[in-house]
């Protein structure tokens, strides 16, 4: 047991049923069914290996597509294909979450076999809107129709999903409240990783945030500045655009409309009252770029031109980001700066990205598009820790206890080994 939490040393899995929880969720290439990236994936192998390897029946479930846009959600089944290579023995897949067929499946496995199940996004419960819409404690996420059907045929729940552990539905908290449960070894080590470097970070820490997630990336402004965790702060993406336009900077007609049209605006007036009490640690753009005509463009933040909207930091901001990340002891990394998956508007990503893999400061970076940013770089084997979640990463940053950390710690009480 490890922070009230059980893990696999504590339980004999030999023959018995396992319902694993994992986050693979992926860059899907839609018009081959392939996925564009496997880190996730890569990430739980040891986690449903050992499981095999130990005799279990090893029942996997996981979530594909964004959270809010059902458009985005995508069948699970080339992960299966992933998962039998990176194993070297095979993972079949089910087209069901919890209907007859993946019941009948899941009662015909034999030890050591691995079934993977489709997407239980595909499921309203597990979607965010029903999340936050109903706000189901986690009694009563026990009573839903996923854990209903799946609990009964299972011996043992392991959730390895730490990328998802800030969210708070029944394929991650519902399960602990009737099964005994356990924390998968990607879980484990995300958890103390993080819990140990939170303890005592060397300084200065500066924290890197850019992307589009605004909810995540203000609410761990404001709990870093505010707790004296962040040393300083460097803004960058659409988190950059708000926060000059809180601090009054006028970043072009372009720029607003996109902040509007997204319902960002209200973030403006946060960013106002951040830059008000902490303006000192909060390092912003000094100058952004934009495209025109097909070129990549630099500009002032106040001199971006208004029907253009800013894509990318520029170059005089790289610069200065890049040597405060040199001179750091920690640095934090979660989001991209731009739009960094087009050649004309990735410098700034790749100038900060690269950076982090020349400090000699402790780096951790955490979520889908960082570490998709990494790669492209080239700057994986350089950075100390790679944390697979982004969302979970931020939540925990901020002190905040993850629910299914708490849903883990409620059925380690409830069901002492």
């Amino acid at each position: 047991m490890r922070f009230g939490i059980y893990t696999l040393d504590d339980f004999d899995v030999k023959d018995k049923t396992v319902l694993c929880r994992v986050d693979m969720n992926q860059p899907v290439d839609r018009e081959r069914g392939m996925l564009k990236s496997t880190a996730r994936i890569e990430a739980c192998v040891p986690t449903l290996k050992e499981l095999s390897d130990r005799g279990a029946r090893t029942v996997i479930l996981a979530h594909q597509g964004s959270d809010i846009e059902y458009k985005n959600y995508y069948t699970t089944e080339p992960h299966a294909r992933v998962l039998s290579g990176l194993l070297g023995k095979a993972v079949e897949f089910i087209d069901d979450v919890c209907g007859p067929a993946a019941i009948g499946k899941i009662r015909s496995l034999k030890a050591g076999e691995l079934l993977l199940l489709d997407n239980v996004r595909f499921l309203a419960e597990e979607q965010t809107l029903f999340e936050q819409t109903l706000g189901l404690s986690h009694e009563q996420q026990a009573e839903t129709l996923l854990v209903r059907k799946l609990a009964p045929l299972a011996d043992l729940y392991v959730c390895d999903a730490f990328a998802a552990a800030h969210r708070d539905q029944p394929s991650l908290c519902g399960f602990e409240q009737i099964l005994p449960s356990a924390m998968g070894r990607l879980f484990e080590k995300e958890y103390c990783v993080l819990s140990e470097l939170m303890k005592s970070p060397k300084r200065p820490c500066t924290f890197v945030l850019g992307g589009a997630k605004i909810g995540d990336a203000f609410l761990m402004m404001e709990t870093v500045l505010e707790s004296g965790a962040a040393d300083r702060i460097l803004a960058g993406g659409l988190a950059g655009n708000i926060l000059l336009a809180g601090a009054g900077v006028d970043i072009g007609r372009g720029s607003m409309e996109f902040i509007r049209k997204s319902n960002y605006a209200p973030y403006i007036e946060k960013a106002s009252r951040l830059y008000e009490s902490y303006g000192s640690r909060i390092v912003m753009p000094e100058d952004l770029a934009y495209v025109e005509n097909g070129v990549r463009r630099e500009a002032k933040t106040d001199a971006v031109p208004d029907e253009a909207g800013a894509v990318d930091i520029g170059a005089v901001t790289a610069a200065c980001y890049r040597q405060h990340i040199l001179n750091s002891g920690t640095v934090f990394a979660n989001g991209p700066m731009g739009i960094f998956e087009e050649k004309e508007t990735e410098a700034g990503t790749k100038a900060v990205f690269e950076a982090m893999g020349e400090t000699k400061a402790y780096t951790v970076i955490g979520g889908g598009d960082s570490i998709t940013a990494a790669a492209k770089y080239g700057q994986t084997e350089k950075l100390s820790y790679i944390c697979t979640g982004g969302g979970a990463l931020i939540r925990f940053l901020t002190g905040e206890e993850l629910p299914v950390v708490k849903a883990l710690r409620h059925g380690a009480a409830r069901f002492p080994v």
